[in-house]
């Protein structure tokens, strides 16, 4: 184990990185060790659900003015020193400089959201035919069991963890293990410095196997997972005869339409940004550009001109694009790509790699039944399909099995707003792209893209992380004929 800042938020029965065998963490900008830590198994399982179904009693219990203070205090010191987080972002996920830097606002954007749900009514008074009070209210469920994914890791585990910890529960995270740092001992570290209480989070890195046994444990009633729609599909077919509380976060193949009346060059800025960004690594990247045939010669050039010049390189020396995160998604990418050409797509720009650093890539000509524009690709790859009819293009739209994030460019916002009562999607932007996200938004999707819940906002992240509770009192002992 290395001496890395962050182990010291690892003690007995509190965040427990494991004791099983070591876990290298890589950089794969250049493949350098960034630390080793301890992968968990089973056995540390149990014992962090037993430390944690213990320490949420108590935490539970406390006056709401006692977590709101350590969800301050968490944003407050990741707001002055941001690097704490960034400079392990940028090289572990491959994050480029910009990237790094939002996703820690988002993280501190959560925590200060998060502050104020703990202090959010929290129940209703309800109208009874007996005379007596009754009252409906919001209670923790426990221990909540979160698995997050690496391309945002330190966002996508905060969404959870942090109003989950708000309401009263306790954590057990295992973040994806190419990113055990952001996406966990990091965050542990910060809440540690904030005042947590020992026992109430446990970061636990590992791999599926070990993920399969936190979502199969009795000790863990609820299951907040962020991932891929496949995996998904298994944690929710594992997670049925359980009966267990499980929300899923899933993936997206986001289409971005650009409208006959809208200005070309500035719809393909924001198609750009919203492909190539983190290497076209987000759930809401624009994975399908469908442009009106008036202006297509004009936006694939513009497109095309912006990926070709976007540098890519080591994040770490300020390259706007960083790698994909491994060998095997490398290859995912590129052998879409290649499909993509085999059934009759025309490669505008890219299709290039250099180890694991890929080229903005832009493809034309892509038929409806093309790999390429049927699934979700998860790499910076722009496909374009033209259209003639707005109609036939909200059908190619809502063809997709996904529905998360959809994007409409226009210089008539108005008139796009009225097509959103066609769109299958869970978020509909209107001049912006489709990768935005806001703590305070209930942000999920419909169909393949997400089920069970939603995250932000005070509403849904009660609905997602408590159980409500219905209590009646009346002055009187009722009276039975028995």
């Amino acid at each position: 184990m290395s001496t890395s800042p962050w182990h010291n938020a690892l003690f007995s029965d509190g965040w427990r990185a494991g004791a099983g065998a070591p876990l290298t963490v890589t950089a794969p900008a250049t493949g350098a060790v960034i630390d080793t830590v301890a992968q968990a198994d089973a056995t540390d399982l149990d014992r962090a659900v037993a430390s944690a179904t213990a320490a949420q009693k108590d935490w539970a219990k406390a006056p709401y003015a006692t977590r709101a203070a350590v969800m301050l205090k968490a944003a407050q010191l990741l707001e002055a020193d941001p690097a704490r987080l960034t400079d392990v972002l940028i090289p572990e996920s491959g994050s480029g400089r910009g990237k790094a830097d939002f996703e820690a606002g988002l993280v501190i954007s959560e925590l200060q959201e998060a502050a104020a749900l703990a202090s959010h009514p929290y129940g209703e008074l309800l109208r009874s035919v007996k005379d007596r009070t009754s009252i409906a209210r919001r209670v923790p469920l426990g221990v909540v069991g979160v698995i997050s994914p690496f391309n945002f890791p330190a966002i996508l585990s905060m969404r959870s963890v942090a109003p989950a910890l708000a309401l009263g529960n306790a954590v057990i995270l295992k973040p994806d293990p190419r990113t055990s740092v952001s996406g966990g001992l990091a965050l542990a570290a910060l809440f540690e410095e904030a005042g947590l209480p020992q026992g109430v989070l446990h970061v636990l890195p590992g791999g599926g196997e070990l993920g399969a046994a936190l979502v199969a444990h009795p000790g863990v009633p609820c299951i907040s997972f962020t991932g891929s729609t496949p995996a998904g599909r298994k944690i929710g077919e594992a997670a049925a005869p359980l009966l267990k509380r499980v929300h899923l976060e899933l993936g997206g193949n986001n289409a971005m339409l650009v409208l006959p009346d809208a200005d070309v060059h500035a719809a393909a800025s924001i198609g750009a940004w919203g492909s190539f960004l983190h290497q076209g690594q987000i759930c809401m990247t624009t994975g399908r550009h469908l442009v009106h045939r008036s202006q297509a010669d004009e936006y694939i050039a513009a497109l095309t001109e912006k990926a070709r010049g976007i540098p890519v390189g080591d994040p770490e020396e300020g390259m706007p694009l960083g790698p994909v995160i491994d060998e095997k998604q490398r290859d995912r990418v590129h052998g879409y790509v290649t499909a993509a050409v085999e059934h009759g797509a025309t490669l505008a720009v890219g299709g290039e790699y250099e180890g694991l650093f890929y080229r903005p890539t832009v493809l034309t000509d892509v038929a409806t039944d093309n790999p390429a524009w049927a699934e979700e690709i998860f790499g910076p790859v722009a496909p374009i399909q033209v259209y003639d009819d707005v109609d036939e293009a909200i059908d190619v739209i809502n063809a997709s099995e996904y529905g998360l994030s959809v994007s409409i460019i226009t210089s008539n916002p108005y008139a796009a707003y009225e097509l959103c009562d066609r769109i299958e999607s869970g978020a509909v932007h209107i001049n912006d792209a489709t990768v935005d996200d806001e703590a305070v938004i209930p942000f999920g999707g419909s169909k393949a893209s997400g089920v069970g819940g939603r995250f932000g906002g005070p509403r849904a992240n009660l609905d997602t992380f408590t159980e409500t509770q219905w209590v009646t009192m009346q002055s009187r002992v009722e009276g039975y004929p028995f």
